[in-house]
C-alpha cells in the first residue's frame, strides 16, 4: 500500500537515516573498564576504535587496526604509550604514528592510523570521531548530577538495537505513560511548555496519577524529599535535548530536583541501528542519606523495569520500520516535530 493511501505523513528525509554527527563527544566506556596498561575494543559507526591507558596514566584512542594486515591493535600489547600489533609488532605512539617496524628499523616507516581526541570526565570515556580541531570547543565539562555529592547517582548502561533517534523521542516524548501502567499506574502528562533552538529542544511537564498507586521505587525516590501528599505536590520535568546528549530533571517542589538523568546515545554499527546507551540517575539525598541507601534496591528494580519496557519498545519501533524501508511515523505532537527537526539539522547522512 502507498504511504497516501495509508494516510501517512512521511517525511522528504528519513530521520533513521541521518547519521550521529561526528563533530560531538560520544561515550566509548566507563572509567572503571579500563585498567592502567590496558586496552579495550570499542565501536564508533561501524568503525573499530582502541582506548588505551598507559601504566603511566595517558590515555588516548586510535583507530583498531593495524596498518599492515588490518587486524586489531586490540589483539596486541601495551608498551609504555605505544600500542604494538600482536601480529607483526608494529608500533603506534598516541598520536597514531608508526614509530618501529621491528624488520625495518626506524628509517622506513610507513603510515600510522587514524587517532582521536579522548576526554575523561565523571567515570566515562568520550572520543571525538570528526575534526579534531573542533573538539576543545565541544568537550563535556560534567555529567547531569554525577559530580554533585547531594546526589546518590547509578549507572545505566545497555546495548539496544534502536537508532539513536529514538531513544531521544522515547525520553522527550512522557504521553507514552500508558506503557509503564505496570511500573507506575497510570499517569497523566501535561505539557506545560517547550522551547527549541539550532542545535537543542527543551520540554515542560506536570503530572498526575487517573489510576493505580506509586510503587516501593518511584516512592522511595520522591517520598524522601517531600513531606507532602501526592495530591499537593508541584511536579515539574523538564528534559531537553543538548545535541548529541539528553538530560532529564524532576522537581517536587522549589529548589533541587529529586531526579536527575544524563544520557548519550553512541552508535554501533554502520547502519546505526544499533546504539550503546551510557547515562548516569541521580536521586537527591534526603536528610537522612541511610534512607536512600536503604530504598536503593528498590529504586534501582524500579527504575530497570521502566528502561527495560522502553528498551523492549524502541527496538519494536526499529523492527517496523526496517519492515517497512523508511520512516512512517505520523507524528502530531508540537514538542517532538521539532526535537526531531533538530535531530535532522544537527546530524548527518549515515
Amino acid at each position: 500500500m502507498k504511504e497516501a493511501e495509508a494516510g501517512l505523513i512521511v517525511s522528504s528525509r528519513d530521520l533513521r537515516k541521518v547519521g550521529a554527527h561526528p563533530d560531538h563527544w560520544y561515550p566509548i566506556c566507563w572509567s572503571r573498564e579500563l585498567k592502567p596498561g590496558q586496552m579495550l575494543a570499542r565501536r564508533f559507526a561501524g568503525d573499530p576504535v582502541v582506548v588505551v591507558r598507559s601504566k603511566e596514566g595517558v590515555l588516548f584512542a586510535l583507530e583498531d587496526r593495524c596498518a599492515h594486515r588490518q587486524v586489531p591493535l586490540s589483539h596486541g600489547v601495551v608498551k609504555g604509550c605505544t600500542v604494538r600489533c600482536g601480529y607483526h609488532g608494529w608500533a603506534y605512539d598516541e598520536s597514531g604514528a608508526c614509530v618501529d617496524v621491528p624488520y625495518l628499523g626506524r628509517e622506513r616507516l610507513p603510515n600510522g592510523v587514524k587517532s582521536y581526541p579522548v576526554h575523561e570526565v565523571d567515570g566515562l570515556i568520550f572520543i571525538f570521531p570528526g575534526n579534531p580541531e573542533l573538539a576543545d570547543a565541544h568537550r563535556p565539562a560534567s555529567l547531569g548530577a554525577k559530580g554533585d555529592r547531594t546526589y546518590k547517582t547509578r549507572e545505566l548502561n545497555r546495548e539496544v538495537g534502536a537508532h539513536y533517534t529514538f531513544m531521544h523521542e522515547n525520553l522527550f516524548d512522557m504521553n507514552h505513560q500508558f506503557l509503564h501502567r505496570r511500573q507506575m499506574g497510570l499517569m497523566k502528562a501535561t505539557c506545560l511548555g517547550r522551547d527549541s533552538g539550532p542545535n537543542w529542544a527543551e520540554v515542560r511537564y506536570t503530572f498526575s496519577r487517573t489510576e493505580g498507586a506509586a510503587t516501593i521505587g518511584e516512592g522511595a525516590i520522591l517520598g524522601l524529599m517531600r513531606g507532602k501528599d501526592e495530591a499537593d505536590r508541584k511536579d515539574k520535568m523538564v528534559i531537553r535535548t543538548d545535541y548529541p546528549h539528553q538530560n532529564l530533571r524532576f522537581w517536587i517542589d522549589e529548589g533541587d530536583p529529586v531526579l536527575s538523568v544524563w544520557l548519550g546515545y553512541t552508535p554501533l554499527d554502520a547502519e546505526q541501528r544499533t546504539n550503546r546507551t551510557f547515562g548516569y540517575l541521580s536521586v537527591k539525598k534526603p536528610g537522612l542519606p541511610l534512607l536512600l541507601d536503604l530504598a536503593w534496591p528498590f529504586i534501582t528494580m524500579f527504575t530497570e523495569s521502566i528502561f527495560k519496557e522502553d528498551k523492549e519498545i524502541v527496538e519494536m519501533e526499529q523492527a517496523a520500520h526496517d519492515a517497512q524501508g523508511g520512516d512512517w511515523n505520523n507524528e502530531v505532537f508540537p514538542p517532538i516535530r521539532e526535537l526531531r527537526a533538530v535531530l535532522e539539522r544537527c546530524g548527518a547522512p549515515a
